[in-house]
């Protein structure tokens, strides 16, 4: 877990031990490109915070489509973030959309990584 936390000093806990228990099994080498391929990838808690804040200026579902989930941010939009209560559950519960959000990149770049390079 030392690794992960010098390559990635930004997550918060539970980030951290779902990554750790993802790249246990991993050498350095993959550790390292899992680290520089996640960061790239991952979306921050307090940016999605500031993009669900954007909702009350009248631009409802941007956090939505920066989390890669179209079909709502086009709901959100068309509806006003659902009368502003989705924007408030959103509010509410952003630490919660981004951490899913980072563990679906984190299985898809463990995955990816795997496959490139052999374990040593």
């Amino acid at each position: 877990m030392a690794n992960i936390l010098l390559l990635m000093p930004n997550l918060e806990a539970e980030e951290l031990h779902y990554i750790d228990s993802l790249v246990r099994d991993f050498s350095d080498v993959q550790v390292n490109q899992f680290a520089t391929l996640y960061n790239a990838k991952r979306k921050d808690p307090q940016t999605i915070l500031l993009l669900t804040l954007i909702g009350f200026l009248g631009v409802n579902g941007v956090q939505r489509f920066v989390l890669d989930q179209v079909g709502m941010g086009i709901l959100y939009l068309l509806t006003g973030g659902l009368c502003f209560i989705g924007t408030i559950v959103d509010l509410v519960n952003h630490k919660k959309l981004t951490f899913e959000f980072n563990q679906k990149v984190a299985r898809q770049v463990a995955s990816m990584v795997n496959s490139m390079v052999p374990r040593v």
